[in-house]
Order: C-alpha cells, then sequence, then structure tokens
C-alpha cells in the first residue's frame, strides 16, 4: 500500500471526510483492521484565506508547496490537495515536490464521464467558479461543458461556504438557496452538478439535486484509494490517465 500526503486544513471541516471517506475504503477493500498509510500536514486556513482574497496567490502558492515539501519528506507516495480552489496554484506545488499529484477536477471528471454526462453545473468558490484553472481543466483536457450561476448567485455561494461552511455552520436557508441556484443551472442544460468547493458536500446531498451531484470531496479521496492500492490490486504504477507525471 502506497503512502498517501493529504495536503489539508483548507478548511479542516473538509480534510475531516477525507480522512473518513479513505479509511472507509481502505477498510472495505482489504478488510480486518486495515486502514490506510497517510501523512497528513494541516494548514492554518486563516493565513491562506487571507491571501486568497488579498489576491496574494503567488505567496499562497509558496506557503503550499514548502507544507508540500514536508509531506513528500515524511514519506508521502503521492499527494492529495484537499481542497478544490487552492489547484490554482498547483505549478507552484508541482515544481516543488518530486512526487505525483492527484488533480481534484481529474478525479471528478472520470466520475462524470463514467455517468455519460457532459454538461455540469459548478457551485464553488468565486475564484474555482470564475478563473480558468479548474473550469478550463475541466473543458480542455476532458471536454466538458460547464455552467456557473450569474454573478450575484456566485457571490452567495461564495459567503456561504466561507461564512457559513467554513465554520461548521449547516443552515437551512442556505441549503434551500444552493437548492434554486443548482435548479437554474439544471434548466440552462446542465445534466449534472459539480460540488466544486469541498465544504460544499456538508450542506447538499444527492437527493437535493433532480441531477446526478459529483461530490469533489467524494470522489478525489476514492480515487487516491486506488492510487494508494494499484500494485495491491495487480495493476501497475504506469502512467494513468487522470495521473500527472512527477515533477522533475
Amino acid at each position: 500500500m502506497k503512502v498517501i500526503g493529504l495536503l489539508g486544513g483548507m478548511s479542516w471541516e473538509s480534510t475531516v471526510p477525507y480522512y473518513c471517506t479513505i479509511n472507509q475504503a481502505i477498510a472495505r477493500r482489504l478488510g480486518g483492521l486495515h486502514s490506510a498509510r497517510i501523512v497528513l500536514y494541516s494548514v492554518d486556513f486563516h493565513e491562506i484565506e487571507q491571501l486568497q482574497h488579498a489576491g496574494e496567490w503567488d505567496e499562497a502558492g509558496r506557503v503550499l508547496a514548502a507544507a508540500a515539501q514536508a509531506v513528500a519528506a515524511a514519506g508521502a507516495d503521492f499527494l492529495v490537495i484537499c481542497t478544490n480552489t487552492m489547484h490554482k496554484v498547483l505549478p507552484a506545488i508541482e515544481t516543488a515536490i518530486p512526487i505525483p499529484i492527484l488533480h481534484i477536477a481529474d478525479a471528478t471528471a472520470m466520475a462524470i464521464g463514467q455517468a455519460r454526462v457532459r454538461t455540469v453545473g459548478l457551485l464553488g468558490t468565486r475564484f474555482t467558479m470564475e478563473q480558468d484553472f479548474y473550469v478550463g481543466r475541466l473543458r480542455d483536457r476532458h471536454g466538458l461543458t460547464v455552467l456557473v450561476p450569474d454573478a450575484d448567485e456566485r457571490e452567495t455561494v461564495h459567503r456561504i461556504i466561507y461564512d457559513e461552511l467554513c465554520l461548521g455552520r449547516v443552515l437551512d436557508a442556505s441549503r434551500d438557496i444552493y437548492r434554486r441556484t443548482l435548479e437554474g443551472l439544471v434548466a440552462r442544460g446542465a445534466q449534472g452538478i459539480v460540488l466544486g468547493c469541498t465544504e460544499i458536500s456538508m450542506l447538499l446531498r444527492p437527493g437535493d439535486s433532480p441531477v446526478p451531484v459529483f461530490d469533489t470531496t467524494e470522489l478525489h479521496a476514492l480515487q487516491a484509494v486506488e492510487w494508494a492500492l494499484r500494485e495491491e490490486t495487480g495493476g501497475s504504477h504506469e502512467h494513468h490517465p487522470s495521473e500527472p507525471s512527477p515533477a522533475s
């Protein structure tokens, strides 16, 4: 079993389900008292959030690259960045470590493809919904059409993530807002909804949507298990379609 490196704390509320999902899946696959081999580095999200909203992405990249180096030095075989938004600084992290990174959008796109869905609605932070590092990857690498809410809805979705979900607050009124937002995306042609922030699954469940929901937290964690067990289940460690080559 390979060692999974988790770069978490963004926020810690969503790092907990990563840890639980990975260990539960390992237990199901291997039985007995098996659990995952994990190295976890949990950052102080206050620092990261301040850099995000100040637009200091280069500095945020340096902070996460240093944390990723600690994860690699501790023996991780590959890295899982436990957040959608901070994949914006993926290039800074990739160049800093000698191990591959499992991209959350790639893990999600695999499930979308298996469901034969081509047009998805995306809910996430304003950064994820509006910037090309995420939407562009789904579009250019995986051939998906990605719809996002209008500007006012994006602002509300973003606010609920930071002011409520990252603080562990799950409110029925906010769930209703998210339901209306995703229903609007479905009306525009979305065949599925991507929960493109790792906290959103605290608020929305599959039953809240009239179309399939793709929970990036769960999909990312389960794909990490596949990577960790690849040799143990008879597969090779050759390059996988969703697996970037190790940084040089």
